[in-house]
């Protein structure tokens, strides 16, 4: 897909990951070096060639020290203090089945977030680092069942269970459900 094909959201993301490796000063090749990603994905990344998956996306957001809230809110529209179900955000990544909805107005200067998060059955999302080390998240499950991994510490949540964690490495949810799960992903800035 050209740039110009490209999903409104996947072009503009594409731009602004290409605009922050430019005020770094890095090289494809360097940041290849600093994310672990291949400079081939980077590019096509950054032309709109490709849209992001989430691990890509999360080890993008760990070079750039930010959530990928944070990244994602940067290629929105201007921020609102109210945004109605209708116009939050929606982004997917198809490959693994992982959908996310920003649900809270964007704004750069809280640290604050809420994210309703969709894993189809099966769905399993590893991610080699935090955006942010120290990140707070709060995982409150609405619907099915989800295994999160942090800390080599496996967590079971049904409908109803809610996990805090700080996150300081690796992590992982996977959708246990047959039905698919949903949950609601609070996330504090450190």
């Amino acid at each position: 897909m050209r740039s110009d094909e490209a999903e409104p959201l996947d072009a503009r993301l594409g731009m602004r990951l290409a605009e922050l490796r430019a005020e770094h000063g890095w090289s494809l090749g360097e940041l290849a070096e600093r994310s672990g990603v291949s400079r081939s994905t980077l590019s096509r990344a950054e032309r709109a060639e490709i849209s992001p998956t989430a691990a890509l996306l999360n080890r993008l957001c760990a070079v750039y020290e930010r959530t990928m809230s944070q990244l994602l809110s940067e290629v929105e529209a201007e921020p609102q203090a109210v945004v109605r179900s209708t116009g939050q955000p929606v982004w997917q990544d198809r490959a693994s089945g992982f959908v996310r909805r920003s649900v809270s107005p964007p704004h750069p200067a809280l640290r604050g977030e809420l994210v309703e998060a969709r894993l189809s059955p099966g769905a399993d999302l590893a991610y080699d680092r935090p955006p942010v080390t120290g990140l707070e998240q709060h995982i409150w499950v609405l619907e099915g069942a989800l295994e999160v991994t942090t800390q080599a510490t496996e967590h079971r949540l049904d409908a109803g269970d809610c996990l805090r964690m700080r996150v300081w490495g690796p992590t992982r949810f996977r959708c246990t459900s047959p039905e698919g799960v949903r949950y609601l992903l609070a996330v504090v800035r450190p």
